[in-house]
């Protein structure tokens, strides 16, 4: 018996379409419908256009690939003529006047980019509470956060208000919120997915990638995405295989690593308990677990804010009011102009980050702090190099913990940013990285758990193998919030 429309995955409804059992505007339709049922209690989208979809809809060639599928997007990719506002005020009347190369390449394949979801203001945090115009509830249980800076994202797949949306993950953007909020969210190698049309938060780290119902989802938009790009520089000329392909091969005989500094103490029992499961399944399916070390990832946090808060505040030395951004009233000069524009644009993390990252480049401090960070980078990256040879891909929970409630952590910067633990190393190596559901908490409410996969630079197709065939083994991915 097949789902109600708005539950369906994006190959469900591929196939939907294909048996004539349903139609594009029919699919709009539904999700439509379901938007209006329980997004004011999720609170994921920021802004969407009914008619322009529905238009698009009854437009759509259901012979591409993606042919008729809406995908919703995060409020920092640019979208032409949609607002692109990066949940801040500093670019609250912004209107993207081109469309991101992500963009360009869904739309080649039949998608429909549809409406703009909540984040963590110019994607900095880890609970999409940093958005300037409203908080996002997670839909397992709406006092909890949905995660971040992709939570909006993550929020709006979990509820079936899209049938799949596209995120950034810089430090885990994508990967965490999608743990909490029982979705699948990739983190692609870093030159994957073309960059231009991102509004940049830290440029090295950065990366577009999906956040669907399923791996196959996943596989499905990362080959329409992926490809080198001449509009941006950091693009790879990597080859460009179809990851759906070989998703059904198994895991007999991979190796998959166990990092001993990912089980080292800190983790809830809940989350603990549920990783060890999975690992218990991959070796039923044929697996090898090894023991592998990451010795340098006690410093991946510190060297993570000390690299990213440093090209936030290169990369928004922009938003000045002048050359873009939010213009103050009436300034007495122009220092007036600049101080005044940036502190009523910018929200408190914003400016946590960009003073933090300016006195790291400072005169005096860049080699003590910046210098040093980039050769810890270095040997953070070579731990996984090792880590590679002893194990074709690396097994670890996506967080310490399930999802904590809205407000919990706000007031301690600290304790939110280490939310991301497991997952900034991967950023800083620019390997590619994967989060699944695995479980849910034994507590009230229950939370989903989500288990993170990690692969070798542009080794997509084993990551995304592995992660189908243990998906494809238990029943959690099918799970569905009650809203």
């Amino acid at each position: 018996m097949r789902l109600p429309l708005h539950q369906l995955d994006i190959t469900g409804l591929r196939a939907a379409y294909a048996d004539g059992s349903a139609t594009p505007v029919q699919a709009a339709e539904a999700m439509l419908t379901r938007i209006a049922e329980v997004d004011g209690k999720v609170g994921g989208y920021l802004s969407y256009n009914a008619e322009k979809l529905l238009a698009a809809a009854a437009a759509a060639d259901i012979s591409l690939p993606l042919g008729g599928v809406p995908i919703s997007i995060k409020d920092v990719i640019n979208v032409a003529g949609d607002p692109c506002n990066c949940a801040s005020k500093m670019l609250g009347n912004y209107h993207a006047p081109y469309d991101a190369t992500a963009i360009v390449r869904l739309r080649r394949a039949g998608a429909i980019p549809f409406g703009r979801v909540n984040m963590d203001e110019f994607a900095m945090g880890s609970s999409t509470e940093n958005s300037a115009f409203q908080k996002t509830g997670n839909p397992w249980a709406l006092d909890h956060a949905p995660g971040g800076s992709s939570g909006g994202s993550a929020a709006v797949v979990a509820a079936d208000e899209a049938f799949g949306a596209l995120g950034t993950d810089t430090g885990g953007s994508i990967r965490q919120p999608a743990a909490f909020c029982g979705c699948v969210g990739l983190k692609p190698s870093y030159g994957r997915i073309s960059r231009y049309g991102l509004v940049a938060f830290a440029s090295s780290l950065d990366q577009i990638g999906p956040i669907t119902k399923s791996v196959r989802d996943a596989a499905l938009l990362l080959g329409v995405m992926s490809g080198v790009d001449a509009a941006d520089s950091t693009s790879l000329d990597e080859p460009v295989v179809d990851y759906t392909a070989g998703l059904d091969r198994g895991v007999e005989g991979l190796r998959i690593g166990v990092p001993k500094e990912y089980f080292a103490g800190g983790i809830d029992a809940d989350v603990t308990a549920a990783v060890e499961a999975a690992l218990k399944q991959y070796e039923a399916l044929g697996a090898k677990l090894v023991e592998v070390s990451l010795p340098h990832t006690e410093y991946a946090v510190a060297t993570y804010y000390i690299i990213a808060t440093a090209e936030a505040s290169a990369n928004l030395a922009r938003f000045d009011g002048v050359r873009y951004g939010h213009r103050a009233d009436a300034p007495k000069d122009l220092l007036d102009h600049y101080c005044r524009s940036r502190a009523e644009g910018f929200g408190p993390e914003v400016k946590r980050r960009i003073i933090l990252g300016t006195y790291v480049l400072s005169s005096g401090y860049y080699d003590a702090y910046y210098l040093r960070a980039q050769k810890v980078r270095t040997l953070i990256r070579q731990d996984f190099t090792a880590a590679f040879e002893k194990a074709d891909l690396l097994v670890c929970p996506t967080s310490p913990t399930a999802a904590f409630k809205l407000g919990e952590r706000t007031a301690d910067p600290l304790k939110m940013y280490l939310a991301d633990i497991f997952t900034i190393a991967a950023n800083l190596a620019g390997i590619c990285g994967i989060s699944l559901p695995c479980g849910f908490t034994t507590t009230t409410p229950k939370l989903p758990i989500g288990l993170q996969l990690l692969g070798r630079g542009f080794d997509e197709a084993t990551l995304l193998r592995a992660a189908h065939a243990y998906e494809q083994s238990t029943e959690w991915h099918k799970a569905r919030p009650n809203l």
